[in-house]
């Protein structure tokens, strides 16, 4: 079975993964049959590039994504991608659903930020009064 998967780079404690095609039995840094993009968590925000047309060809012919590859996908619209095309979509309206889709990922990323942050800095206040009680 071939997956699409993560496969490590980068220097120690400095991780950088490209996405690739791979033998399902294959060891997590071995052989891979074609490179399909990149993911770098290391900066803020992470950056990702996948080619379309090479992870929709093998998503078509039995691929299975690991979780983080699946999610990836999903992010950058490669999965909306192939299902619009199953659809019969014409390749404008394609697109457009994809860039919509992009900036309510980037829109929901930065929300959940400021959420984050607003949690740590109440987290912090009421720690803070709790010292103020003893």
């Amino acid at each position: 079975m071939v997956k699409l998967r993560l496969r490590r780079k980068g220097a120690k404690h400095h991780p950088v993964y490209d996405i690739v095609a791979v033998d399902g039995k294959a060891k997590r840094d071995g052989a891979f049959l074609e490179r399909l993009g990149y993911y770098d968590p290391n900066t803020n925000p992470s950056t990702f590039k996948i080619n379309h047309e090479r992870a929709i060809y093998w998503l078509g012919v039995g691929a299975q994504p690991t979780l983080v590859v699946h999610n990836l996908l999903s992010y950058d619209g490669v999965l909306l991608r192939r299902s619009l095309t199953f659809k019969d979509k014409p390749a404008e309206e394609i697109e457009e659903q994809v860039s919509k889709h992009k900036q309510i990922a980037i829109a929901r990323y930065n929300r959940r930020k400021e959420l984050r942050k607003k949690r740590i800095i109440a987290k912090k206040k009421a720690e803070a009064a709790e010292k103020d009680k003893k």
